[in-house]
């Protein structure tokens, strides 16, 4: 089955509808202290904690989701429940993080966020919905219909070629200026930022990854990336899925390290590492960036 556009206008309403509801579910926890958790993850403790409202985030979101899946035949993969695989039988699953960014909520700093995309069986994401709740801010994005901001079109994001001058702001993710090779790869960056045109580089970190991939369009010229490598982690498939739309509609980059589309239906895994991702605003970064990678050797 082919969702038609006024399908996915429907369906996109139904994440934002899901999205905002969950997000004021865990605004309402913001100041209360909660149980943390852990489960099996990747190789960094941002993978392996929840809390209740990690889940009751969830349930609300499936609340308003279970509806389409009977209605347009969809699977359903999220980042708390079992994977039962059938995103691999339906021409469209929705993938969803009920609040990417756990360990910035519990320590009550901004930096997580609901997380909802609709994908096809073939790894492409054709909704996006992101929602900030600790600022209001809901990102959304419809194959073909464009990419709003707070319900407004957001096409007024300036291309790096016309921002030579100013600094190119690195988005990290958190922990990684405690890596080994941090300085070594801030140094390359600055020296590929110069020779673009840019005042160097600044940095922004402590976010989760799908405000990561959010800010790199708020703040172009911008880029965030996430190198390749052998431990489980480097995000999972519900981290980049809703981004990976945005950005399709802005027109900017979301691939993984190499260039190739994000492989956002694995068969083996639901991780990312295997590819790394990057995110940028001026596609002519990406060769020097995917240099970097032998810092890390």
């Amino acid at each position: 089955m082919k969702l038609s556009p006024d399908n996915l206008l429907e369906l996109s309403q139904c994440a934002i509808e899901a999205a905002e509801k969950a997000g004021a579910l865990i605004e309402s926890y913001a100041s209360k202290n909660v149980d943390v958790q852990h489960k099996e993850g990747g190789n960094t403790v941002a993978s392996q904690v929840f809390t209740e409202v990690d889940v009751l985030a969830e349930k609300a979101i499936v609340e308003v989701l279970a509806p389409t899946c009977t209605s347009y035949d969809l699977a359903l993969l999220t980042e708390e429940s079992v994977d039962d695989r059938s995103r691999f039988d339906k021409d469209y699953f929705w993938c969803v993080d009920p609040m990417d960014g756990t360990l910035s909520f519990i320590e009550s700093k901004p930096g997580y966020a609901v997380s909802i995309a609709l994908v096809s069986r073939s790894g492409e994401p054709v909704i996006g919905v992101v929602y900030d709740p600790a600022t209001h801010t809901l990102y959304e994005a419809t194959k073909g219909q464009g990419l709003t901001r707070n319900g407004q079109e957001w096409n007024d994001i300036a291309a790096s070629s016309s921002l030579t001058g100013q600094p190119l702001t690195l988005v990290c993710d958190r922990g990684f200026t405690e890596t080994g090779f941090y300085p070594a790869v801030v140094a390359a960056m600055d020296k590929i930022a110069c020779r673009h045109g840019f005042a160097g580089i600044t940095t922004l970190e402590k976010n989760g990854a799908v405000l990561n991939a959010c800010f790199v369009l708020e703040h172009s010229p911008a880029v965030y990336f996430k190198f390749p490598k052998p431990q489980q982690g480097g995000g999972s498939v519900w981290d980049f899925a809703a981004t990976a739309a945005i950005f399709s509609e802005s027109g900017f980059i979301a691939t993984d390290f190499y260039g190739q589309a994000l492989d956002l239906n694995r068969a083996n895994s639901t991780f990312m590492n295997h590819q790394g991702v990057l995110f940028a605003t001026d596609p002519s970064l990406a060769k020097g960036i995917q240099a970097l990678l032998e810092l890390t050797r």
